[in-house]
């Protein structure tokens, strides 16, 4: 120590413990990191040497556990992470205005549908950006976003994604979708509380896009579910399922635009309660100096709105996703 001062911790040694917090897992947290295993042991190893404190439980075998002090040194971490992006963010955003990297990450159930008309938008319009695109579940690109390994999420509103501002951009309805030879397509429409003996394929856990169904099913129709006997890690895989007469499913009118129905034998059926939609937004952390940047990205995207569809700042999530 000289003249009173203190060795304070890096903010690769933050990261390595942020990584690690949220993986659980030294090989996925080195991997995130960029480093090797053993730099990143050494680097949490020096942390607790400097802070002559445990922040892992290594009695606890080969699981990561963190300790009670460990957990509350990276809660902490993690906003003073946020606030040295911010420093960082803030330059970049005075040098010069929609330049540089721009970290985005995308959802699953946009990226595929999306990102072939988005990628040339940015690169037309802002031929300055370094456009870098990570997709991912939205609770995990949230947890990214807020330690400051991303700067932007498309993502499916509402999301309740806590210090992250977002803003709506259209509309993706929802559209029932069902097997070529169900007795349901011999009606002219259907209402969804007829499908309680059906089983609905949902998209797994971790999609928000499955809770926004079961939210539009449950909530806003009172509609208490019918056999939910099978999941899908994708809408791909989803629409494959429906088309080999396991159950139907709502399906994202992005995808059907983009072929997702093709060469399966399945069939839209209209539904008495359409419209129906989830809202597609997008976010960034509270407070970020280059929220300017992340509005024009928006304006931009608004461009690549269905016809009808787009959805005006002045609309909140928290409208209803149902006609009257």
């Amino acid at each position: 120590m000289l003249g009173g001062m203190i060795t304070l911790p890096s903010p690769q040694q933050i990261r390595y413990l942020l990584a690690l917090d949220e993986l659980r897992h030294f090989g996925r947290a080195a991997q995130a990191c960029s480093v090797t295993q053993s730099t990143l042991s050494a680097g949490i190893l020096a942390l607790e040497r400097q802070l002559d404190a445990r922040l892992l439980d290594r009695d606890a075998g080969r699981r990561v556990v963190f300790t009670p002090l460990g957990d509350e040194v990276a809660g902490r971490g993690r906003l003073v992470l946020e606030a040295l992006e911010a420093v960082q963010d803030l330059v970049e955003a005075a040098r010069e205005p929609l330049t540089g990297p721009v970290r985005m990450g995308v959802i699953p159930t946009i990226g595929p549908f999306l990102l072939h008309r988005l990628i040339p938008l940015v690169r037309e319009r802002f031929p300055q950006i370094n456009l870098q695109v990570t997709e991912d579940m939205t609770e995990r690109l949230a947890d990214k976003l807020q330690s400051g390994r991303l700067d932007v999420l498309l993502l499916a509103m509402p999301c309740a994604c806590e210090g992250i501002d977002t803003v709506p951009l259209w509309r993706d309805p929802l559209r029932l979708v069902i097997p070529m030879e169900s007795h349901l397509g011999k009606m002219s429409k259907v209402s969804l509380d007829k499908l309680t003996d059906e089983a609905m394929i949902l998209p797994g856990d971790g999609h928000c896009l499955r809770d926004q169904v079961l939210d539009i099913c449950r909530e806003g129709l009172g509609w208490t579910g019918g056999r939910l006997t099978h999941t899908a890690a994708s809408l791909h895989s989803m629409v494959r399922m429906i088309g080999q007469g396991l159950g139907v499913g709502l399906v994202p009118q992005m995808g059907i635009d983009a072929g997702l129905l093709a060469g399966d034998s399945v069939t839209l059926c209209p539904v008495t309660e359409e419209p129906m939609w989830r809202t597609i937004g997008l976010g960034w952390r509270q407070r970020s100096p280059r929220r300017d940047d992340f509005r024009a990205l928006a304006s931009a995207f608004r461009s690549l709105s269905p016809q009808g569809m787009l959805v005006s700042e002045a609309e909140t999530p928290a409208e209803r996703r149902l006609s009257e």
